[in-house]
């Protein structure tokens, strides 16, 4: 038997149009859909994996043991600048930072930005090896 792999994100959101709107703005295609699932159930394309928006009613369907919860998402971009460059649009477009653009111990370039339900969205870039640090942190 194979092990499980990743294959979906669902995020469970207050505020559907305001998710939707920040997951557009950092570059995901996410359609609308039928009238009565807008509030509720929208996927983006091209994600990689399925990423999901939920919410929290619709959670509450079906998950009946949810009781809220975090993530961070994690988006992979192509150089190091776009990641400077994503967290500078998305903090001037009022969204909030949890972590400033920084050179990561593990080779990559690294920002966290809040969603509109404060769900912390990871922007990293490729990892190179040979800016790979000991962080302290062990």
């Amino acid at each position: 038997m194979a092990d499980p792999g990743i294959d979906q994100v669902n995020l469970i959101v207050t505020d559907m149009e305001a998710s939707v709107a920040f997951y557009r703005h950092l570059g995901l295609s996410i359609p609308d859909t039928a009238a009565a699932w807008q509030g509720h159930h929208r996927s983006a394309d091209g994600a990689g994996i399925d990423l999901d928006l939920d919410s929290e009613k619709f959670a509450r369907h079906w998950n009946r043991g949810w009781s809220g919860g975090r993530a961070v998402i994690g988006f992979k971009v192509d150089s190091r600048a776009r990641v400077d460059e994503l967290h500078a649009e998305l903090t001037g477009a009022g969204y909030r930072s949890q972590q400033e653009p920084y050179d990561a111990f593990w080779g990559a370039r690294y920002a966290v930005i809040e969603d509109p339900d404060g769900n912390p969205v990871g922007i990293m870039s490729p990892v190179d090896p040979s800016r790979r640090s000991e962080d302290g942190f062990l």
